[in-house]
């Protein structure tokens, strides 16, 4: 091989090995140079409540920006924050806050968060049972039902049908969330719980495929097969409803949150501005959640423990 093209090839590889694009441009005379074109990845990955606005989010700034590549993965909240603690992730997707420990275990990362949207979190339960006429639950009954200790739809008005109880990964913002306001601990168990979900899109198709289950989800994914019924509370009945959200009143309210290590820069920071634009914040309205300059209010469950 002559020595020429050897220096290229191995000059190539290296560049390669180094994650830089190579082109090689001809120039008259029939010579060629390699040229190092630098490209940008943003990492993305956790909550599959927020994936859906930063998945269209990243198509668009992608467009406009050829030379930024953002992957964006589920996982849910606890590997956004991960990620983003260990600085494995330039942003960690989460649908809940951070918690004390996790500013404590990753206190080198100086964990931040942009809130990008609001969302809450809905007691939803097959169509079936919702026809049937369970159309609202206590907090108290949906309590005892995750504890096991109502099993029946017969316990509280409905047919007499047994409780197909569906739980989520312990890592999931929408369990902590849910579990947060049910009994006042993120990571309480579930002993009533018969099936382990993950992702919004899992336990939404579980729920949906039977005729007697009872779940969590957020309310922008409630449809037709699962319904979102309202929670009994003073003597009122506060139903699932972005209104609700808006001005207070549902008790399930969240952020939807962007958590990066130390405050972003670069292409990282230019990502999260487009998301805080008129025209990302329109693309969490096409999501089906609330922009962050919308009349809000945030309940307590869903607050910061970590400030």
């Amino acid at each position: 091989m002559p020595r020429r093209f050897s220096m290229k090839v191995i000059l190539g590889m290296a560049l390669i090995l180094l994650g830089v694009g190579i082109s090689v441009q001809v120039w008259p005379g029939g010579g060629s140079r390699a040229l190092a074109e630098e490209s940008t990845v943003i990492r993305v990955a956790g909550s599959t409540t927020v994936l859906p606005i930063v998945s269209r989010a990243a198509e668009r700034f992608q467009a406009r920006n050829p030379s930024v590549k953002i992957t964006v993965n589920a996982g849910g909240s606890g590997v956004g924050v991960h990620g983003a603690g260990t600085r494995r992730l330039n942003i960690g997707l989460a649908s809940r806050e951070i918690t004390l420990q996790e500013n404590n275990r990753y206190a080198s990362a100086q964990l931040n968060t942009t809130v990008i949207g609001r969302d809450a979190v809905a007691c939803v339960v097959s169509s079936e049972i919702f026809h049937s006429g369970v159309h609202s639950l206590s907090k108290q009954q949906i309590g005892d039902i995750y504890l096991g200790k109502i099993t029946s739809w017969q316990q509280v008005g409905g047919p007499d049908r047994t409780i197909i109880v569906i739980d989520k990964e312990t890592h999931r913002g929408t369990r902590h969330v849910f579990m947060q306001y049910l009994f006042g601990k993120a990571n309480a168990r579930a002993p009533g719980a018969r099936l382990v979900t993950g992702s919004n899109n899992e336990e939404q198709s579980k729920i949906a495929q039977s005729d007697s289950a009872i779940g969590m989800l957020s309310i922008a994914w409630i449809n037709g097969d699962v319904v979102g019924i309202g929670i009994r509370e003073g003597g009122q009945v506060i139903q699932p409803t972005l209104d609700n959200v808006r001005n207070g009143r549902f008790p399930i309210a969240r952020n939807l949150n962007l958590i990066t290590a130390d405050k972003p820069a670069g292409e990282v920071k230019q990502f999260i501005d487009f998301l805080l634009s008129e025209e990302g914040q329109q693309l969490v309205t096409d999501s089906g959640y609330i922009p962050i300059h919308s009349p809000h209010a945030v309940s307590k469950v869903a607050g910061s423990h970590s400030k």
